[in-house]
């Protein structure tokens, strides 16, 4: 779901179609439409994954975990490097503050960091986090197995259907970005399907052929150095 001022892209994944469990990969400042969503598919939220701290991805955590029954269960995930967003997002959201009025900003009471290649588990699924700061210095892309189909990157944004993420932003390093790419996102298949934090899907061997930032790096022999 595409929600708020950004355009943010809400993934709720649920392996077992509605009336089971499921994870939602960043939770816009929207909450009242993410629980709509949830409720319409009688689905149980069980674990909340942020790709990164940024307040368009993080800002209806609060609201949703402390607004829904068993929320004070949901297990929150965040790189330790963007988690102080999480912590304080008025204080870290700059200009975009004067938007959150109304919503709920407390942190989660399960609140856990995340290390590069942890795997992480909820509603029977798991997922590989893959530390790819560059955007923010926390930026995490979520690998996703699933038998007998493509593998599948919420890639938050890091990578995007012929972009990348900006790195203008406080904690944002172009050079980080583009190593994070040769070293974590560029070795991984084609068929790899990529679930960005904003705009269209793709897959990596389409951004392989197309995207002038990943030709450049593997023009650079893949390597950013």
């Amino acid at each position: 779901m595409p929600l708020w001022l950004a355009q943010t892209n809400c993934w709720i994944v649920a392996p077992d179609g509605p009336g089971g469990e499921c994870v939602l990969i960043d939770a816009p400042p929207d909450p009242a439409t993410i629980v709509q969503r949830l409720e319409h598919h009688g689905l149980k939220l069980v674990a909340l994954f942020s790709t990164h701290g940024h307040i368009d991805h993080i800002g209806g955590v609060g609201s949703l975990v402390h607004g829904i029954e068993h929320g004070h269960e949901i297990e929150v995930r965040i790189h330790d490097d963007d988690k102080h967003m999480l912590l304080d997002p008025l204080g870290t959201s700059g200009m975009f503050a004067r938007y959150l009025e109304g919503l709920d900003l407390r942190p989660p009471e399960l609140c856990l960091g995340l290390d590069d290649g942890e795997q992480v588990r909820g509603a029977g699924m798991r997922f590989t986090a893959i530390h790819t700061p560059g955007h923010t210095r926390g930026s995490v892309c979520f690998r996703l197995d699933v038998e007998g189909h493509q593998p599948i990157l919420f890639s938050g944004d890091h990578l995007f259907a012929g972009s990348i993420g900006r790195t203008d932003l406080p904690g944002g390093s172009f050079d980080l970005l583009m190593h994070s790419m040769a070293e974590k996102i560029l070795p991984l298949p084609d068929e790899l399907a990529v679930l960005p934090g904003h705009g269209q899907t793709t897959t990596l061997g389409w951004e392989r052929q197309t995207n002038p930032f990943l030709v450049e790096l593997q023009q650079r022999g893949g390597s950013w150095d």
